[in-house]
C-alpha cells in the first residue's frame, strides 16, 4: 500500500467512533456543571405523565445544586401518545441542544418517539453538552455517541436518593463509586462504555445511529419483555455479529411480568446466561442499571473497567 493510501485508510479508521483510539480520552466532553448552570427539560417521545408535579420535583432537585430549569413548559405537552407532533418535538430538542445558554439537556419522559426524530434527519450539534436520559431516549444517547460526542449519560433525570446523587456527581465532575453486580464470567477488561436499552438499540441496527461496539464494554437493560423475546433480541445481536467484538458485557435490570410465559419455559436468568456466557469475555450481571430503582447513572464513551470475578463496573 502506498504511503498516501495508508494515510487515507488510517484517517478513515480514526473517524469511526472508538475504533483505533482511546475513546474515553479522545471524545470531546462538556465542562462540568457549576452553580448557575441551566438545564433544559425535553420530552422527545411520550408525554410527561404528571408535568406539574414532576416539574416541581425536578426544579427543587436542580435548585439544591444551584442549577436552573428551562424549557419545562414545552416539555409538558401532550399529543396522541407523544408530547407533541414530531416537528415540534424536534424543534424543541434542537433548541435545547443548540442554545448557548443551555449547559445540559434532560430527557424527562420515556415511552416512544425519540427514534422518529432521528429518522426525520435530526443531527447532533457540533459542540458536546450533557445529554441525560434512558429507555426511549437511549436512541438519542447512542446517536450522540455515534457522532463522536461525549456527554451522553444513561440515567433517569427524575431519579431520587442515591441515584440522583450519583447523576449530580457525574455532571459536576466528581468521581463516583464502582457499581456492584454479580460476576458471571471471570477476567478483567476495559473499554469505552456503551449503555442502552436492548429493545431500543435493536431497532437502530443497520442505521448510522448505532455506534461501533468493537472493544466496548456494553451494558444492556430492558423492561416489559418476556424471556423468549429477550432470547429473540439477543439472537438477533449474535447473528448480526454485534457481540463478537466486545471487550466485556454488563447486564442491568431485565424486569417483566410473567403473564405470557408457560410453565417449563426458560426463565429470564436462564435465557441471559445461555445467550452470553459463550462469548469468551468478562460478564457481570445484576447491575443496578435500567428500569426500576436504583437506576445508577453511567456515561457513554467513558473508559470503564469490568471485573467479571468480583462483579464490579468502575469508571477509569
Amino acid at each position: 500500500m502506498r504511503r498516501r493510501e495508508l494515510l487515507v485508510a488510517l484517517a478513515s479508521l480514526s473517524a469511526i467512533p472508538w475504533l483505533g483510539r482511546s475513546a474515553g480520552s479522545s471524545l470531546p466532553w462538556p465542562a462540568p456543571l457549576r452553580p448557575g448552570s441551566r438545564i433544559a427539560a425535553v420530552s422527545p417521545g411520550t408525554w410527561w405523565e404528571e408535568p406539574q408535579r414532576e416539574e416541581a420535583r425536578l426544579r427543587a432537585r436542580l435548585a439544591s445544586q444551584g442549577w436552573r430549569l428551562q424549557g419545562a413548559e414545552e416539555a409538558a405537552g401532550r399529543w396522541r401518545w407523544f408530547s407533541a407532533p414530531d416537528a415540534q418535538r424536534r424543534r424543541h430538542l434542537e433548541w435545547a441542544l443548540g442554545a448557548a445558554e443551555i449547559d445540559a439537556v434532560f430527557c424527562v419522559a420515556g415511552g416512544w418517539g425519540s427514534a422518529r426524530l432521528l429518522e426525520r434527519g435530526w443531527r447532533p450539534p457540533p459542540q458536546p453538552r450533557w445529554l441525560v436520559g434512558f429507555s426511549d431516549a437511549s436512541a438519542l444517547l447512542l446517536a450522540w455517541s455515534a457522532a463522536g460526542l461525549g456527554g451522553a449519560v444513561h440515567a433517569s433525570p427524575m431519579a431520587e436518593g442515591p441515584a440522583w446523587e450519583r447523576l449530580a456527581d457525574l455532571l459536576r465532575g466528581v468521581p463516583v463509586a464502582p457499581l456492584q453486580g454479580e460476576g458471571w464470567a471471570g477476567g478483567t477488561t476495559s473499554g469505552p462504555l456503551v449503555v442502552t436499552n436492548l429493545t431500543v438499540a435493536t431497532h437502530l441496527i443497520g442505521t448510522r445511529w448505532l455506534p461501533s461496539l468493537r472493544g466496548a464494554v456494553l451494558v444492556l437493560e430492558d423492561t416489559g419483555e418476556a424471556p423468549y423475546r429477550i432470547d429473540r433480541l439477543l439472537t438477533h445481536w449474535r447473528s448480526a455479529g454485534l457481540l463478537s467484538g466486545l471487550a466485556g458485557l454488563g447486564l442491568g435490570r431485565f424486569s417483566w411480568t410473567p403473564d405470557d410465559v408457560l410453565p417449563g419455559d426458560l426463565s429470564m436468568h436462564e435465557v441471559l446466561r445461555e445467550r452470553v456466557l459463550d462469548l469468551g469475555i468478562p460478564v457481570v450481571a445484576d447491575l443496578p442499571v435500567g428500569h426500576g430503582r436504583p437506576n445508577m447513572a453511567l456515561p457513554l464513551g467513558r473508559l470503564a473497567r469490568l471485573d467479571g470475578g468480583r462483579g464490579l463496573l468502575e469508571l477509569l
